[in-house]
């Protein structure tokens, strides 16, 4: 009588074709959440959090007066630091966990490199909460907005649709710069390389992402790019600008 009761509320006086239909619905309506939920977990995932713990440890005067990422020019005493996934502009609480001192400083850099480093203070940020002393320290990381003027606007350079495509993100006299940009690329993006040329005696070194056979991959690279804070413009891939 139970195992009656049972099916018969699961298919209440339907024929058998009907009862498939409605078990596979069924399935389908599991299959679409369980989608869902593994495309927003993903999506987590890739997100940096808003507030974290991190490791921090700094840097300045090796680097001072070069470019940044973003393509600003690092300055060892202004409040900002480098981080390996937040956009530049990212505004950032930093709090030294062993002494709760605090600074306000913005992401204007990638790195760092070292493994076990999470954030790059300048030597200024550093110096405010105590962290040059021993060189790292764990902190935690607030986020408290953005400055969108580090948004960039797409270039392109060069007539024509077809062809190979590349966006150039920075071009530099000094090969160490190009290096160095390369690496914070290869932190989040593949493909990227350095392109030599020579004008008018000068041998100039421009970083390049690339290359795409369509103009319209080229231009949302570039956007993407963009958005995160490089200065960016597509080129013909063999064009030496």
């Amino acid at each position: 009588m139970t195992n009656f009761f049972v099916s018969s509320f699961k298919y209440p006086a339907v024929s058998g074709a009907v009862r498939f239909i409605w078990s596979m619905k069924a399935r389908c309506i599991v299959v679409v959440i369980l989608v869902i939920l593994h495309a927003c977990s993903t999506s987590r995932q890739e997100v940096a959090p808003e507030t974290s713990y991190a490791v921090a440890s700094w840097y300045g005067p090796d680097f001072h007066g070069r470019p940044t990422s973003s393509g600003e020019i690092f300055d060892m005493y202004s409040m900002t630091c480098a981080h390996k996934v937040y956009p530049f502009g990212t505004k950032l609480k930093v709090t030294n966990t062993a002494n709760k001192k605090t600074v306000e400083c913005i992401i204007n850099d990638r790195g760092p490199f070292v493994g076990g480093r999470d954030l790059d203070l300048s030597y200024a940020a550093a110096k405010e909460i105590g962290v040059i002393g021993p060189g790292t320290g764990k902190v935690l990381i607030e986020v408290n907005g953005r400055d969108v003027s580090y948004i960039r606007t797409v270039r392109v350079q060069g007539a024509g649709k077809t062809g190979l495509f590349a966006v150039q993100v920075g071009a530099f006299n000094d090969s160490v710069n190009a290096i160095r940009l390369k690496k914070a690329l290869n932190l989040k993006y593949g493909n990227v390389y350095i392109q030599e040329a020579e004008i008018k005696g000068t041998t100039f070194y421009r970083v390049r992402v690339g290359n795409f056979e369509a103009l319209t991959g080229a231009v949302s690279m570039a956007e993407q790019l963009g958005q995160e804070g490089y200065p960016v413009m597509v080129v013909k891939a063999d064009l030496k600008i």
